[in-house]
């Protein structure tokens, strides 16, 4: 099938665009209001997009309280989530006011940062401290502007050591889930190496 994206006239139930991109990795971003409000939401809309430096993005359809925070404290942090927390990463996606700590209505500890001042997710499998780099608003070539991408640049990392292996992070021991499309997730607990020619 083929359908053109602006009539996005696809005939199917759903539109099946997420669905196809993927599996996508979660960012279980916690932030702190300039008030000290605690806030954690999940973004599918995730990775890293460089190595050096160290650089994550995230993108918020809509100004949620993540990207205020982070552009107004300029820290946040990129908390991995797993399949042992994929419950408490369902509860914190609830829409809910500015003033509501995600932690509390999901039920989970915090842990203490070394480098910035939000809190990891107690349980999660490894964390990035992040300062905030910059916003980029997406643009449309119809010039609607729905959604923005938030940059950080990772200025410290935790692995829990239950993941390390000889010398090397075992993501499947992590079981990190994704999302896909609709209502539906993945969990890595296999992995398969190839490596490339040349």
């Amino acid at each position: 099938m083929f359908y053109d994206t602006t009539a996005n006239a696809h005939g199917l139930k759903h539109d099946p665009f997420k669905a196809l991109i993927v599996p996508r990795p979660i960012g279980w971003i916690s932030t702190l209001s300039e008030d000290g409000v605690l806030n954690l939401a999940p973004y599918s809309f995730f990775n890293g997009v460089s190595t050096d430096p160290h650089i994550v993005m995230f993108a918020s359809g809509g100004r949620k309280d993540s990207q205020r925070n982070a552009e107004e404290t300029g820290e946040f942090v990129c908390n991995l989530s797993s399949w042992d927390q994929r419950d408490e990463m369902n509860k914190s996606s609830a829409t809910v006011g500015p003033e509501v700590d995600e932690f509390a209505l999901a039920g989970l500890s915090t842990l203490p940062s070394l480098k910035v001042k939000p809190p990891r997710v107690a349980g999660a499998p490894a964390h990035f401290e992040c300062v905030y780099l910059q916003t980029v608003p997406m643009i449309a070539r119809d010039g609607r502007h729905t959604y923005d991408i938030v940059l950080g640049e990772v200025i410290g990392v935790h692995i829990d050591d239950r993941f390390i292996s000889g010398g090397m992070v075992d993501t499947a021991a992590m079981k990190p889930i994704a999302r896909l499309g609709y209502h539906d997730y993945a969990v890595v607990d296999e992995v398969f190496s190839l490596k490339r020619p040349g």
